[in-house]
Parts: C-alpha cells; structure tokens; sequence
C-alpha cells in the first residue's frame, strides 16, 4: 500500500529553489493572490503555515506483504509550524489498525518547508523540501526499521486569471507534487511519489467572480479530486500503486473539514473502495498573535 503522508522539505534544496526566483511575503495557508488553495488529504498543498490537522481518519482495502486484502484503519495527526513567514516544520504520526493483523504507531514523520515563489497575480505558488520519515520509532510491527527521504516539489495554481469570458473556469484550481523517496537502506526499492488535485472553490466564486446566492454550508465546498501515486524505479520493481480520491472540502474561517473516497487504481493497491475524513484547524487564525504567528519574522496579520 502507498503511505499516504505529508510531505515534507529540505531547506539547502530549497534555498537552492530560492536564489533563482524572487521571493514575496508568504502568508498564512497557502495563499497566492485571491486564492486559497485548503490543504488536502491525500497529497501535501504547496503552502507554509501553522496549522493543526486533528484527526485525520482513512479506511482502506490493501495488500498486506503476503498480497492478501485487508482492511486497514489509519488516525493521523500533523502539526506544521512556520518558523519563518517562509519556512516551517511539521510533525506526523499515525496510528495503524491492521483488520487480522499487527496494529500499532507508525514511524513519526518529521519535515522542512520552504515556500520558494507567491505570484499573486497568477495565483501560483512553488514549495520544495523534504520527507523524513524516521525509522523505529513506530511500532516495530507497522512502521519501517530504517528511515527514508523524499526530496519534492510542490506547486499550485489558481485560474482567476482567466479572461471574464471564462468566469466558468476561474474557480478551477490545481496542485501538484513531485518527489523521490531513498530509503536509508538499499535493501528497499527507490520510489517516485507523485500526484495531483483538481479543485472548484465555490468560496472564490462567491467571492471573486460572481455571488451566485449560495446559501452556507454549500458557500464554502470546494468539491476536489485527489490523484496519489508511487512507482517503485529500481530493484526490478516497476508495479505503479496509487488511488484516486473524489470528495468535498468544506472551509470556514478557523477550520476546514473534508471527506473523499479513496479508489485504488488497480489489484496491487486494493480492491475495495476506502473512505476519508479530515478536520483541519488554522491556528493563525485561532491564534493570530500567539502560535499562530512565524516565530521569526512575524507579527500581527
């Protein structure tokens, strides 16, 4: 099964990112302009923010290393924390519910984030980093005993900037990552980890293209499909696993909540369709002059 975590970011990569694009003032959640791209569940934004996602609940058909389907309950949570108003840390860890299996914690995830580029006029947005997942630190029966890293870029990008002929589509939004996992250990395979959002804010239409009259809760869905993949690339191991997740997010003003549907794209990842549910606060907003604030750098929004 493809671990479905949060990626996170090398700073020296980004930095590298950093010294041939200009840099703009990052704001809280991944913003680019009049756009806010909400954080998804099955891939990571491009955002650097301080934010808390409590819990996140997936319930998934997968192989287990014998090829047998099982049901597995996963209950996530993340911190993320902006250190600068352009660079952030994150925590992750998961526990894993194995239906007659080992359960258990798996390995607790730890990450850097840099937000490299703001085009607020393109609602565009890039993001590199790193994924560390620390090995042992989970339970001995779920979680890896050797660590992995997974350099990545992130994009997002809004399309506001459509002539108003096309007002249709300026809701429309699309993110993406990229990246390369290498496990600590050659007895692993490398894997390329890749995905992509398609999302229509009914809050920007309401907001930024025409108020249409959508009462609330309906004025703050973004309806949203999620697409995951990994590619195993050396070790003999070519067999694509991933999942395509349709589903809803709905955004407030200090929390946003989403449910998606996660269906496996062939036998190797499963064959039943799985289930996910997210709650997801924005401490800036919550917390505007405490936590929720860059602890260098920052200052009341």
């Amino acid at each position: 099964m493809m671990q479905h975590k949060t990626k996170f970011f090398a700073l020296g990569f980004a930095a590298l990112i950093g010294t041939l694009l200009p840099l703009q003032q990052a704001e809280a959640h991944a913003v680019a302009g009049d756009r806010i791209f909400p954080a998804t569940m099955a891939i990571d934004d491009p955002g650097v923010s301080d934010e808390l996602t409590l819990p996140q609940i997936g319930v998934v058909d997968a192989k287990n290393e014998d090829g047998e389907d099982r049901w597995l309950t996963t209950t996530s949570s993340e911190f993320s924390k902006r250190i600068t108003p352009n660079f952030g840390v994150s925590l992750e860890d998961a526990y894993v519910h194995q239906q007659g299996g080992p359960s258990g914690f798996d390995n607790l995830g730890i990450g850097l984030k840099y937000q490299a580029l703001v085009n607020p006029e393109h609602e565009f947005m890039l993001s590199a980093g790193l994924n560390s997942d620390i090995g042992s630190t989970g339970s001995h029966r779920i979680g890896e005993r050797h660590s992995a890293f997974t350099p990545a870029l992130f994009v997002g990008k809004g399309f506001g900037d459509l002539p108003d002929a096309y007002d249709w589509a300026k809701p429309f939004a699309l993110t993406g990552t990229a990246g390369a996992e290498f496990p600590a250990t050659g007895d692993e395979a490398q894997a390329a980890q890749y995905g992509f959002t398609i999302q229509y804010s009914l809050p920007y239409m309401q907001q930024h293209v025409k108020d249409i009259g959508l009462p609330a809760p309906f004025s703050g869905l973004i309806p949203i499909v999620e697409f995951a993949f990994e590619t195993p690339y050396d070790r003999g191991a070519h067999k694509t696993t991933g999942t395509i997740d349709p589903g809803v997010i709905w955004t407030g003003d200090e929390f946003q909540y989403g449910v998606e549907a996660i269906v496996p794209v062939n036998d190797t990842t499963g064959r039943g369709i799985g289930a996910q549910f997210q709650v997801h606060a924005y401490l800036d907003d919550i917390f505007p002059h405490g936590i929720g604030q860059p602890i260098f750098g920052g200052g009341a929004e």
